[in-house]
């Protein structure tokens, strides 16, 4: 990697090949990495986050959801941090409300 960037550092155009040239410089390289990092790791992370975060405040009673591990089933009651899904006639399961994955709306009919 660090061979790729003493290319660039190099074919910049109006650039010097030694050292010196802009890109050849250590702070300008560390601020290229900040910043990839945060276009490539933390951004669609922060999205992810309030994604499942609008999931969980509208989620309601009688929707649709899948747990993070594919249990399917149906919203019988929520609580403060966990969901009571409803997964068969007499079988209700507590979860937390991060397990929750996807939620289809009760009003929404399937294809």
């Amino acid at each position: 990697m660090i061979s790729l960037f003493n290319t660039l550092a190099q074919a910049a155009p109006g650039g010097t090949s030694g050292p010196g040239g802009i890109l050849g410089s250590p702070l300008v390289m560390m601020g290229l990495l900040i910043v990839m990092f945060y276009f490539l790791l933390i951004r669609p992370q922060q999205r992810q986050k309030k994604e499942q975060a609008a999931r969980m405040a509208a989620m309601e009673k009688g929707d649709k959801v899948v747990t993070t591990a594919g249990i399917h089933g149906i919203v019988h009651s929520i609580k403060e941090k966990t969901v009571v899904l409803k997964v068969a006639d007499a079988t209700n399961l507590e979860f937390d409300k991060a397990a929750i994955t996807t939620v289809v709306k009760k009003d929404v009919k399937e294809a």
